[in-house]
């Protein structure tokens, strides 16, 4: 394995000198055409390819302000329901539908906070009964709001399925469940249509 090669096999320079001649037939699926660069060469391409900042901070600065715009201007959309600069969470028409789906209509989840802070004061009081009736009308307050869950998802699921039968739903029921969870004035993209009102 590590020893010499006799002198009567051909040199490796004889072997490179005859490949040298014959015509290089290239496989098509090599990654690259070209020799691999000395290591010199390939720091010295990727030191010029590489711009640094003459000053960081100004560039970390820059930055920080550009972001600063881009999150001022989502803010905006998400305040006006601008559908341009929306997040992507919240762009095209099946979110837009069933945001308005979800805002024309009244339910019992988006009172689940404020109930639940109710409950909370009433079960913090040293009242036995009070204790009792609090945690009775949590448990109610869920299975109905459970209930008003099914009957909204199943409405919302039938209706995006007639007014848009050629596009993806995916998590587009889920995103207005969790809309609803939230107090009306409390929803971000802020609510376009009226209680009620057909989307």
């Amino acid at each position: 394995m590590f020893r010499r090669r006799s002198d009567d096999s051909p040199s490796s320079a004889t072997v490179l000198a005859e490949q040298d001649d014959a015509p290089v037939s290239r496989d098509p699926q090599a990654p690259k055409g070209r020799p691999t660069p000395k290591r010199s060469e390939a720091e010295a391409n990727r030191r010029t390819r590489v711009t640094v900042p003459k000053d960081r901070k100004e560039a970390a600065k820059q930055s920080r302000e550009r972001l600063r715009a881009e999150r001022e201007k989502q803010r905006l959309a998400l305040l006006n329901g601008d559908e341009r600069a929306l997040p992507a969470r919240d762009k095209g028409p099946v979110r837009r539908f069933t945001r308005d789906y979800m805002d024309s209509r009244w339910s019992l989840a988006e009172f689940f906070l404020p109930f639940a802070v109710v409950i909370l004061v009433l079960s913090v009081l040293r009242v036995p009964a009070l204790q009792l009736l609090s945690t009775l009308l949590f448990a109610l307050f869920l299975v109905l709001v459970i209930v008003d869950f099914l009957r909204l998802g199943l409405g919302l699921r039938k209706s995006l399925a007639n007014r848009f039968p050629d596009e993806s739903h995916r998590g587009a029921v889920g995103y207005g469940l969790m809309r609803n969870l939230q107090m009306r004035r409390l929803r971000l993209p802020k609510p376009q249509v009226k209680r009620g009102e057909h989307p």
